[in-house]
This record gives structure tokens, sequence and C-alpha cells, in this order.
């Protein structure tokens, strides 16, 4: 017995070196580090990029994988850092992935297009654009200009394509034309106020209705079989479950930094599932604190209803809450058109926005951009009310801080004068009201001051420092002599700023379709300047330009000059015009 225990034993301890030795050997690599670099240095796409740099700060470095059988390579130059990183197959020699110049450290422009492949497909998407032009074009008179602005807010479509290809110094470049173009529009309607003359529409309103109320129920449809929820729309269900809990979103986010792994590793090496703070297991969201207070709040109805168990988690809760401000935008632009131009405009701006392309485009990926045009939205429709106007811009600038611009323009609607001071002290308490009741986050903090300096270097503090390629103002950073526009950056934002104040005195005495007019203006100006620039923030200006494009002419009388009493009192119900 003895015996018979030893040998099971002695079999038990050599078992492992018996299988090692069992276990096909890893054949060596067919390519050396030498080979697999020429290879990946001589892929066109890679050539052309690399060879703006000089050869001799070019320094490069080739790694074998034994589990994939392949090597990554990466070429760094001097100042620039890394410009060039891909993978070549050790069977085949074949370049699989090459991403260069910014795709190197930004995922986002290696192609591939966000909201899932649905809307992503050019036929969902060139439905999208045939539906709105149709329904909304002068087809009686072709070349109005009424659709020179359609095609204009459509003409966004050329770049985004080219985005989806990953050739971002292609895509960016074609954002700027219609940006200008509407901004030149917005500024002339604003200034002037009228809008382009139109021909007596074709469709009924039943018609744009029935077309306004299907789209509404597809859009809802794409969205909750659409794969996608992009970081934006985690963060936001991550940050509701931290005010939920009692902590404020500010410095409270998931990290994949010092804590227990609970999830596999990437095709990197890199482990973002990690156990945090709380004890859950959450995917890392280093970021994820940099909007306003309002965005994790607005997404606490959705985290209530649906929850969020951490990692794995489908994110209903996000797509909730983006389904819930996407039909808040619909019905705020519905009760807008009803205020200024009854049935017709209500049905009109309902559509524009179901039928609009971008507008999907941000409810298939899930992010948080329909908040703060939703709010915006529902300030408008009580533009007469300077306390409706005052809570609902702050609401908005405390989700993504661009409506802030809009204070000087909101504030003296309907006229700028010294004479009359309610109005402005009025939006003036409202807003700093909506103010408090948006950072009462802070107070969930052991020390309030504290939270709010972090709340202040996680949101705007990072912001105005952040380097990005999309947009025109930050190529410098890659160092292949692509021209430095910082300075001119400043300029342009020092003028941003002027015209968004200037707007608020001149004209003295605005109507609705002005005011619109003028927001737009303003909102496309910010987004001009911004470092950080993408097709999600369409949406935060699209409202004010339909309406300023498609409004009937009741909407452009000038507001009355303000009343006293009772008078005052009806005035505020009743739109000018």
């Amino acid at each position: 017995m003895l015996r018979a225990a030893a040998a099971a034993l002695c079999a038990l301890a050599l078992a492992p070196a018996v299988a090692s030795a069992a276990a096909p050997a890893s054949p060596p690599p067919r390519l050396t580090e030498a080979r697999a670099t020429r290879l990946f240095l001589a892929k066109d796409k890679v050539a052309d990029w690399v060879g703006r740099y000089p050869k001799a700060s070019l320094v490069t470095d080739a790694t074998y994988s034994k589990r994939y059988r392949d090597w990554t390579v990466g070429v760094w130059s001097g100042d620039a850092g890394e410009i060039a990183t891909g993978r070549v197959d050790d069977r085949s020699g074949s370049v699989t992935q090459a991403w260069t110049g910014p795709q190197v450290a930004w995922a986002m422009a290696r192609g591939g297009g966000f909201g899932g492949k649905e809307i992503n497909s050019k036929p969902v998407w060139l439905a999208f654009c045939a539906v709105f032009l149709l329904g909304l074009a002068d087809l009686r008179r072709p070349w109005s200009l009424r659709n020179l602005d359609l095609l204009a807010l459509l003409s966004f479509t050329a770049s985004l394509w080219y985005f989806n290809e990953g050739r971002v110094f292609t895509s960016v470049p074609l954002v700027y034309p219609p940006l200008l173009y509407l901004l030149g529009r917005a500024v002339w309607i604003g200034v002037r106020g009228r809008t382009a003359r139109a021909s007596r529409p074709v469709w009924p309103v039943w018609a744009l209705a029935a077309a306004a109320v299907f789209l509404a129920g597809f859009r809802i449809g794409l969205d909750v079989h659409s794969p996608s929820v992009t970081d934006v729309g985690y963060s936001g269900v991550v940050g509701a479950h931290r005010i939920a809990h009692g902590e404020s979103p500010y410095g409270h986010m998931p990290t994949e930094a010092g804590r227990e792994r609970c999830g596999p590793a990437d095709r990197d090496g890199r482990i973002t599932a990690r156990i945090q703070t709380n004890g859950r297991c959450e995917g890392a969201d280093e970021r994820g604190d940099t909007y306003g207070p309002v965005t994790y709040q607005s997404y606490l109805p959705g985290y209530w209803a649906l929850g969020w168990k951490g990692k794995g988690d489908r994110l209903n809760a996000a797509r909730f809450t983006t389904v819930l401000f996407d039909v808040l935008c619909l019905i705020g632009l519905a009760l807008v058109g009803w205020r200024y131009g009854r049935a017709r405009l209500a049905v009109t701006l309902a559509f524009a926005w179901a039928a609009y392309p971008f507008t999907q485009y941000v409810a298939s990926a899930n992010t948080n951009d329909a908040i703060q045009p939703a709010f915006l939205i529902f300030g408008f429709w009580l533009a007469g009310s300077a306390a409706g106007r005052g809570i609902f811009l702050a609401l908005s600038a405390w989700t993504k801080f661009a409506p802030l611009l809009l204070v000087p323009l909101w504030a003296t609607y309907p006229e700028a004068s010294r004479r009359r001071p309610r109005g402005p002290l009025v939006f003036a308490g409202a807003f700093a009201a909506a103010t408090l009741v948006a950072f009462w986050i802070l107070l969930l903090e052991p020390d309030p001051l504290h939270a709010a300096r972090v709340a202040w270097d996680r949101t705007l503090g990072w912001q105005v420092g952040r380097d990005s390629p999309f947009s025109i103002w930050d190529w410098r950073q890659y160092h292949a002599g692509l021209p430095d526009l910082h300075v001119l950056q400043k300029v342009v934002a020092g003028l941003v700023v002027v015209g968004a104040v200037a707007v608020g005195f001149f004209p003295r005495r605005k109507s609705p379709l002005q005011l619109a007019a003028l927001t737009a203006a303003v909102l496309i100006g910010f987004e001009l300047v911004l470092t950080h620039w993408f097709y999600f923030y369409l949406p935060w200006f699209f409202p004010f330009v339909a309406f300023a494009v498609l409004a009937p002419a009741a909407a452009t009388a000038p507001a009355e000059a303000p009343v006293e009493g009772r008078d005052r009192e009806r005035q505020e119900l009743v739109p000018a015009g």
C-alpha cells in the first residue's frame, strides 16, 4: 500500500512536467524584428505619413506576440511622440492594422462610426436625408434660399463619411464651410428680423404629422436595438449612480489604477475593469466627470427605473435617458411651433427634428447631446417669461456649458432697456436659483468647497486645455508641417464672446424669430472655436436654425415693449407677433 501511494504521489508531481513536454512548442517567428518593421513602413498609408518627418528623428520598435503570432510595430519622432503603430502578421507578412497620426492615440479617429451599423449604413442615412429634404424643402421654388439652408444642414454628411473611413484630415476641414454658412445666415436673419420667403407648402399638415409620428417610433426602435452606448452615455449612468448613493460624480469616476482586476485584458494587455472603492466591478471611465451637474441628474430617472449593475450591464438606463430627451425635444418643438405658428409650424418643427439624420445619430449612439437642446427648447417656448428663460437656460448651461454664452441675449429679451430693469433682474434671480439647485450635489461631499474645486478642475478647468484632432485648431501637435492656428483660434474666440455680448443689446428689440436666429448664431460661433468638435454637437443649435428657416412671417414681428399691470401679465402669455 505504501509503495502504491508513493508511486501515485510521484505521478502527480511529474504530471505538469510531462504535460509540458507533450504540448507542442510554439513555433519561432518567421520574420525578424527588422523585416517586420520594413514591411510596416512600406505600407502606403504609413509611408505617406512617416515621410513627413526627418528620417534621422525616427525611432522604431517591434514586439512579437507568441499568442497571436504577429508583430506590433511602433514609430516615434521627437516631439511628435508616437506617429504610427500597427500589426504585421508573422505568417503572411501582411500588415493587418496601421494607425497613423491622430489614430495612434484616438481610437475614435480610426473609423467605423458611432451608433451602430443601422444609422451608419448609407441606405438608412440617405433615407433620412431624403425624407428631411422632401418634407421641408420649398418644392415649388427649387432654387430658393430655404432649400440652400436645408442642404447646408445635410452637408455635414460628407464630412461624416470621411470620418467613418478614418480620414480625419479630410473630414475635419469639410465641417467649417457649412458651419460658417449657417452662422452667416443666422446672423443675417437675427439682424434683419426676416426669414427667407417660401411658397405655399405642398404637404398637408396631416401628412407631415403622420410622418413625424412614424419617424418618432422608428427612431425609438433604432435606439432600442442599437448595440452602441458611447462612453458619454456610460458616464451619465455612472454619475447618476454616484448621486443616488450619496456622492458627487466629480472625482469619483471608475479608474483602472491600483485596483483588483475583475475583467480580462484586451489585445494590448490593458485591463479596464477593476474593483472600485465601492466594492463594485466597473469599467474605467477616467474622464467621465467632465460634464455639468445637470447631465448626471438627467440620468437619474433612467437609473432609478432600470438600475446599473456595473460591468456587463447593457446600460438600459442610458437608452432610457436618450429616448426620454429625444421625445422631449420633439414635444418641446411642437409646443414652440404651436405657440408661434399654430398647427403648421408645430408639426413642421417636430418633423424636422425627427427627420434630421444627425439627431438620430445622437440617439443611436446614446450620447447626452439631446439634453442641452431640450432645456433650451423649453426655455424658448417660455420666452415671454423672464423666469422661465432664466430657469431653463441655467439647466441647459449646467449640462454642457456652451449656453452660458447666451446669458446676455436671453436676459435682455425682448428689449434691452435701462429704464425697465425688472425683466433682467427676474431672469438673473431665476438663473441663480436654478444654478443652486443644479449644484446641490456638491453638498453630498464632506467639504463642499473642496468639491467645488474638484468640479472645476474636472470640467471647465480640464476642457479649456484639452487637445484633440477633431478641429483644425490643434493639428500643430503632430509636428507634420501643419499650421499652428492657436493664435487665430484665440482671436476668433474673442470675437465670439464679443458677439455674444453684443447681441444682447443689438437689435434693441427682438422678435421670437430674432431670438432663435441669434441663439443659433452664438452656439454655432462657440462650436467654431472648439478644439474638440464632433457631429454630436449639431443638435445643440439645430432647433433654432430650423425655427429661423421654417417659421412663418407671424413669428418675425418685433416683440411688444413691456407694459405694466394686468396688460403685462397678458403679454407674457401671448407670443410676440
